[in-house]
């Protein structure tokens, strides 16, 4: 079943939910070497624009989600959880789905307002236009702040899901985990 039923994600939200974690996880891994003051010049290079590709494609999929998630009806919460958990649960899929949008949009922000002035290629084959935004060392310092600091929240905040989602698995025994892992169309 591609929609979300009463009780189970559909194809397209278990797609768009892994896919975009893969992603992040391969962001935060690549934004991370690609700091590093003891790299290559041209490997650096080569770095910021699979960063700059990887994120632009983020944040695609992540409006796909969020506009997914605002026109289709969501399953049931798992039986058991209290009316603190389904609020808790609710806040920080809210606060993911924020930070998977603003985190590419800043960095979209950082790209644009750098005063290297480089290109944005999406895996060579467009050029994505930069924001427009004043170009300054003091925007650039900005922008590389505010990138940083949600991208490790947003690091963060998928840690505590991931161990949300483990401890209902192993520890609650529900179905909170499976639920993102299959779908009834295809398990019966």
């Amino acid at each position: 079943m591609l929609r979300n039923g009463p009780d189970t994600f559909g194809w397209v939200t278990i797609f768009l939910h892994w896919t975009i974690a893969l992603l992040i996880a391969g962001l935060l891994v690549l934004g991370y070497v690609m700091t590093r003051p003891d790299i290559d010049p041209a490997l650096q290079f080569n770095l910021f624009q699979w960063h700059k590709s990887l994120g632009f494609t983020a944040l695609g999929l992540c409006i796909i989600r969020v506009l997914w998630w605002l026109a289709g009806k969501h399953p049931a919460a798992v039986a058991g959880l209290s009316v603190t958990e389904r609020r808790a649960s609710f806040l920080v899929h809210i606060l993911l789905l924020c930070l998977t949008l603003a985190v590419p949009v800043t960095g979209w922000a950082l790209a644009s307002v750098s005063t290297l002035d480089i290109p944005s290629f999406y895996f060579n084959l467009v050029v994505i236009p930069h924001l427009p935004l004043e170009k300054s060392a003091v925007a650039e310092a900005l922008w590389t702040t505010t990138h940083a600091v949600l991208a490790y929240s947003l690091a963060g905040l998928v840690l505590m899901h991931a161990g949300a989602a483990f401890h209902h698995h192993f520890i609650r025994h529900d179905a909170v985990l499976v639920r993102m892992l299959r779908n009834r169309w295809r398990d019966g």
